[in-house]
């Protein structure tokens, strides 16, 4: 599928979405639609040493990049790159274990990451480069999105640091230190607001035409902890973003906040709010009636495929198709979905 720039410009579908707009069918795109279902990937990240230094890699994260878009034809791209690339900027150890996932040092002093957070776009503009190749290549009407991890999500990795309790689906040692020590981790959210915000200003003058900020662990927070935690860092990200000259739209994913995502929505100076699997699609309706939303097809659906799957993207297009909406997960796609069942869903959404 032809991806290079044609010589028509046109304001790319997500972005109209954004707007505010209702489409006549919803923009797509998928949360890690680069990844390991694709044989052309798996092929691609063989050649890196480390994932760390595949994300880094500006020719190899392109390629990444760009290997759905010419495979699907998907309304965007989203930059190959990983939420922990901040800690490392902070000098955080980081480094990925085969099997295991991520794993980080010791957690250094906040006052010396707080030195570094200004800094932390140039240390990433390896991750500028790669969105500044991607556009060169991308048609004008596809979208370009840019990324980071919330606060909180970040700081949930950083404070488990040398402890790994995160490995086991656990957020315990994070959520303990919110209770017991919260100077600290009210220390950390504030170095991550101000490392992320110039992490977002970098990646929108490298080409990024949306910013997606990934809160992947609101869920399970009472919600003095989600205002605390989630939403007041999300409000400052968005506040000192602008204050650097970010412009472009913004889409907040406070994954797993329930009922939440409707306060979210008013309280957050985003333009989109993404939507996770378990959202009713009730509260979707009421996130909508606010500003525009993202989601929320089940991961797992797409993996099992067949009839249901037809089923729930009709579901999902008759409850929420009549207002500013962006298809997408609820979570990333799993490694071992079939392709086919990527174009199932492209074709009944009429984006194939």
């Amino acid at each position: 599928m032809c991806i290079l720039k044609p010589k028509v410009m046109s304001t790319p579908l997500l972005i109209q979405a954004l707007q505010g707009r209702t489409l006549s069918r919803p923009p797509v795109w998928f949360m890690r639609q680069a990844g390991r279902y694709l044989p052309e990937y798996r092929e691609l990240r063989a050649k890196a040493p480390d994932f760390i230094a595949f994300c880094l890699n500006p020719e190899m994260a392109a390629e990444a990049t760009l290997q759905p878009m010419r495979r699907f034809g998907f309304d965007a791209a989203i930059v190959f790159a990983d939420i922990l690339l901040i800690p490392g900027a902070l000098g955080q150890k980081v480094w990925f274990e085969a099997g295991e996932g991520p794993r980080l040092g010791a957690l250094p002093s906040v006052s010396s990451m707080a030195d570094k957070a200004q800094q932390a776009g140039e240390a990433l503009k390896a991750v500028g480069q790669t969105l500044s190749l991607v556009r060169a290549e991308l048609a004008p009407e596809r979208a370009l999105i840019g990324f980071a991890g919330a606060p909180w999500t970040v700081a949930t990795y950083m404070l488990d640091g040398e402890a790994r309790t995160i490995g086991k689906g656990e957020r315990a040692t994070a959520r303990t230190y919110a209770y017991a020590n919260p100077e600290l981790v009210a220390g950390v959210l504030d170095v991550l607001v101000e490392a992320t915000a110039h992490y977002l200003k970098m990646q929108q003058d490298a080409g990024a035409q949306v910013l997606k900020i990934f809160e992947s662990w609101a869920e399970g927070l009472p919600d003095d902890l989600f205002e605390t935690l989630v939403l007041k860092p999300h409000q400052k990200l968005v506040a000192r973003a602008c204050e650097l000259g970010v412009t472009v739209p913004l889409i907040g994913f406070p994954r797993g906040s329930a009922a939440l995502a409707e306060r979210y929505a008013r309280e957050c100076d985003v333009q989109g709010v993404a939507l996770d699997t378990a959202c009713p699609l009730d509260v979707g309706r009421r996130v909508q009636a606010i500003k525009p939303i993202q989601g929320a097809l089940d991961p797992l659906l797409l993996r099992a495929g067949g009839d249901a799957l037809d089923r729930r993207v009709d579901q999902l297009m008759e409850a929420w198709g009549q207002g500013p909406w962006i298809f997408n997960l609820g979570h990333g796609i799993l490694p071992d979905v079939p392709i086919a069942h990527v174009e199932q869903v492209l074709k009944r959404i009429g984006a194939q």
